[in-house]
């Protein structure tokens, strides 16, 4: 039977690097993914109108928030940034809010919440949904009635 060799603390350090080396590898990996598909959004939010489809997506979303006993739904939610004031109007309650949509936002909430949801009655707010590091976040968009 062959006699195993015990590990000495030096293979210990260079398998422990080789570890190391690895998982660094892997999370840069994963972190140029995620980078990669946020830029794919950020490129879609800011391109993109609303979908074809919304109308029937808001009706079974509201009709669900109608069965759960609420009188409004969050129709979008993104990244503060992603607005030209970076949230500072909507942290502040501004009145003026739309004016700094931009990309799917704007488009949203020119084609189709002033053009047909607010002639029905509709309401429109938007808030900060997050602060992290004392920073606007999220914006979360919401549709009452």
């Amino acid at each position: 039977m062959p006699m195993t060799a015990v590990l000495t603390p030096a293979d210990i350090k260079k398998r422990a690097e080789e570890v190391e080396r690895q998982r660094l590898r892997e999370a840069m990996e994963a972190m140029k993914k995620k980078q990669s598909h946020e830029e794919d959004v950020h490129k879609s939010f800011m391109t993109e109108g609303p979908r074809p489809d919304w109308q029937e997506r808001l009706n079974r979303a509201v009709n669900a928030a109608i069965e759960r006993g609420q009188n409004e739904i969050m129709v979008m939610r993104f990244p503060a940034e992603w607005l030209s004031d970076k949230g500072r109007a909507v942290n502040n309650f501004e009145p003026d809010w739309p004016s700094t949509l931009t990309g799917r936002a704007k488009a949203g909430y020119e084609d189709v919440f002033k053009k047909e949801l607010e002639p029905l009655g509709y309401k429109v707010k938007a808030q900060i949904l997050n602060f992290p590091g004392g920073m606007p976040g999220e914006v979360g968009i919401f549709i009452g009635w």
